[in-house]
């Protein structure tokens, strides 16, 4: 199984590292061609305007969303923020989500944290794996959710930080980055139930 990973900028190669340890083919992506043959992509966390703007440039707005009408597609971070309908004052970068989002929500660099989150979902894929460790860098908030997503994951205040909409998938925080393995094991579960 081959699984994209968008490498145009931001935290790639963790995501990459990540999809290797599983056993399944990582590819990057870059422009248009790349999303040949594969099952699934993931869009890392990164800025999502620059990162925007790059889809523009490599013309893969319209090639990533015909894909993603067929195939699983994960964003994080700033990845969440391009599979958003709604960012606020700016277009979407690729609207696919009913989702709003919104940037920076918990501050700036210096205010990136960690905390264990309860994410039921993942028992599907890891019934005795407990708490998951998000961890939130300059992290944007899941301000709404609208039919057909539904939240999967919040804070203990109530913000939500990962959604699903169908083989749609988006969180606020770096799975990646966590040492945990079980949020790209369910995208891959995803991944494979959508391919039956």
């Amino acid at each position: 199984m081959k699984i994209g990973v968008l490498a145009l900028q931001g935290a790639f190669a963790e995501h990459i590292s990540m999809l290797a340890s599983l056993g399944v083919e990582p590819v990057e992506v870059r422009l248009p061609q790349h999303l040949a043959g594969l099952a699934g992509l993931i869009l890392p966390g990164g800025e999502s305007t620059t990162i925007g703007q790059l889809l523009e440039t490599y013309q893969l707005t319209g090639a990533l969303q015909r894909f993603a009408a067929t195939h699983p597609v994960w964003g994080t971070c700033a990845g969440a923020i391009l599979l958003a309908r709604d960012i606020g004052p700016e277009p979407p970068h690729l609207g696919l989500m009913a989702i709003t989002v919104e940037r920076n929500a918990f501050g700036r660099q210096s205010q990136s944290f960690e905390t264990a989150l309860d994410i039921p979902a993942l028992g599907t894929v890891a019934p005795q794996g407990g708490p998951f460790r998000g961890v939130f860098i300059r992290a944007p908030q899941i301000a709404a959710v609208a039919a057909p997503a539904r939240a999967l994951a919040a804070l203990a205040d109530g913000r939500i930080v990962a959604a699903q909409q169908g083989h749609l998938l988006a969180t606020a925080f770096h799975p990646e980055l966590s040492g945990d393995d079980r949020f790209h094991r369910y995208f891959l579960e995803l991944v494979r139930s959508k391919s039956r």
